[in-house]
């Protein structure tokens, strides 16, 4: 099991009294309850404003939608002021979110529900013959809908008979009884699902305590040596908040910070993005690195006021050393990168403007967050020596969700997690990633198994065998390319990757597809996925 918090979060869960993660909007209330905490398209929202809507949530979900403390709540929605309401709503009332993307097939969407056991959703209402088609294969019996523009002009009536619009749940919970939050720190707040070797994404176990000492950790890093100024900080947040790197900084580690947090409602729309850099003299930002090129490619990011902005975090996929010095160029504040990972709440490690810095490197490890590199005999290797990372510390999940053998292989007895990852750590406790998880394609900082891909592949009636590996993009930092053997010689390459998109998000979808005879094997049978990695990179490389 995980290790307790010790040291600082240990002192600051009990100083605060943090009983649940919803006491981090019960403090910033206290203490600034008329300071905007989120603000989306021309809709903002008040630390108190939040408070009172997040109370009348978890009152519906307690008294209307008959969801007791440990059932699961699906969220399906974009970035929207709708997400922190939703969020902290159910935090109080001890309902465990399920993270989930709106842009995924129903395949995609039937296993999470399924594996999950969600018995409510609360989803966008274009998204609901989606649900429709996966429903019955469900534990759903409740179901939420919101629109785009429902805070702006709240819907109230649903033309659907078993279905509760957002806004009717907003005023039926807040006519309802009062619900006192809901106690215990090692409770399941959030099931964030992930990747995993095989193939089948799965659920990580993230507990109040996990996630609430990570916002701990970060606020020890940032808060305390003054290096923000709640006050008057703005963060522009394009990242999705279905993705846990920007659920956690930008959502709970925001409210944890006092900080007013504009998200972008399609991180995709540089307009959209461009926009919200005129309207506010933000100071902070979250990216990857392919949303830096895009914003310094855009025709209106010369004319932006950068004067008030202090630095921008990189996270979710390797930042590009060129882009973070052409970024720094032309705005006058540096990017600084950090590591994480799902199973870890998820920041592990950043720099901040007062942190040593060396290019390449993802920071040092937060407060009370231990790190190792090991070899393949499990033996410590020295500093600036490569082994497989793995951490220890109060951030770490849970478990897999109902999958013991598979948590067992990543969490150690004394509570280190193997992140399958090959690091790098100087004397100074300075992180470097040298490589990802072997055979993991990280598309837009999110992550792509192969072996996903190629089960959807391999439905093609068409296809004999089929591999997929990652290769260099400059607009994605990777791209999905699929070898193939085909069982009809005829088919072509279009035609397989217009399937791929009937089964997968479109981030998954192979960009390239290249047709052999033969895909090389081992004596025994097994494809050999490194030979044709390989034998792509000296492709490329070749003069």
């Amino acid at each position: 099991m995980p290790a307790q918090p010790t040291g600082h979060v240990a002192r600051e869960i009990t100083r605060h009294d943090y009983q649940n993660l919803h006491d981090l909007l019960r403090d910033a209330c206290r203490e600034f309850p008329e300071r905007l905490a989120f603000s989306c398209g021309d809709s903002h929202l008040s630390f108190a404003e939040l408070e009172r809507q997040a109370d009348a949530f978890a009152r519906y979900l307690r008294h209307h939608a008959d969801l007791q403390p440990g059932d699961r709540l699906a969220l399906m929605l974009p970035n929207s002021l709708q997400y922190p309401i939703a969020t902290f709503g159910a935090l109080k009332a001890g309902v465990v979110l399920v993270n989930t993307n709106p842009q995924y097939t129903a395949s995609e969407l039937h296993h999470q529900l399924a594996d999950s056991g969600a018995s409510a959703v609360l989803l966008l209402d274009r998204l609901l013959p989606l649900l429709r088609g996966v429903q019955a294969h469900s534990a759903v019996r409740q179901i939420l809908l919101t629109s785009v523009d429902d805070i702006e002009r709240p819907q109230f009536d649903s033309d659907e008979a078993d279905c509760t619009r957002f806004q009717q749940a907003l005023r039926l919970g807040a006519e309802a009884p009062p619900v006192c939050a809901e106690p215990g720190l090692d409770r399941l707040a959030l099931l964030q699902y992930t990747g995993g070797t095989t193939g089948v994404s799965k659920g990580a176990m993230l507990s109040h305590r996990c996630l609430l000492a990570n916002v701990i950790q970060t606020l020890e890093l940032f808060l305390r040596p003054g290096l923000l100024e709640p006050a008057t900080d703005v963060r522009i947040a394009p990242l999705p908040l279905y993705h846990i790197m920007a659920f956690a900084t930008n959502c709970l580690s925001s409210v944890g910070m006092g900080l007013h947090t504009v998200f972008i409602r399609d991180g995709r729309n540089l307009d959209e993005i461009i926009g919200a850099m005129r309207r506010y003299p933000f100071t902070l930002m979250s990216g990857i690195n392919t949303l830096f090129v895009g914003l310094m490619n855009h025709p209106d990011f010369p004319a932006i006021d950068f004067s008030h902005l202090k630095w921008v975090t990189s996270g979710g996929a390797p930042l590009n050393r060129e882009v973070g010095r052409r970024w720094e160029e032309l705005t006058g504040a540096p990017v600084r990168e950090g590591f994480g990972l799902t199973e870890a709440s998820p920041v592990v490690s950043t720099g901040t403007l007062q942190s040593p810095y060396r290019e390449g490197y993802v920071g040092q490890a937060l407060v009370d967050t231990e790190l190792r590199t090991v070899d393949e005999e499990g033996n410590d290797t020295g500093p600036d020596q490569p082994g497989e990372l793995w951490l220890r510390g109060p951030q770490v999940m849970q478990g897999y969700w109902r999958r013991p053998e598979e948590s067992a292989q990543v969490l150690t007895e004394d509570g280190w997690l193997k992140t399958g990852d090959i690091a790098e750590l100087d004397a100074d406790g300075m992180l470097r990633i040298v490589d990802r998880k072997k055979d993991m394609i990280l598309v837009s900082g999110f992550n792509v198994f192969p072996n996903e891909v190629e089960d959807a592949v391999m439905r093609h009636p068409g296809v004999r065998e089929c591999v997929a590996i990652g290769v260099p993009d400059a607009r994605k930092g990777e791209a999905v390319k699929l070898f193939v053997s085909l069982r009809d010689v005829a088919l072509e390459p279009a035609a397989i990757i217009a399937h791929c998109r009937e089964h997968l998000t479109g981030y998954k979808v192979p960009s390239f597809v290249e047709v052999l005879d033969e895909l090389p094997k081992t004596s025994v049978g097994k494809l050999l996925r490194r030979q044709l990695r390989d034998l792509e990179l000296a492709r490329r490389t070749a003069p």
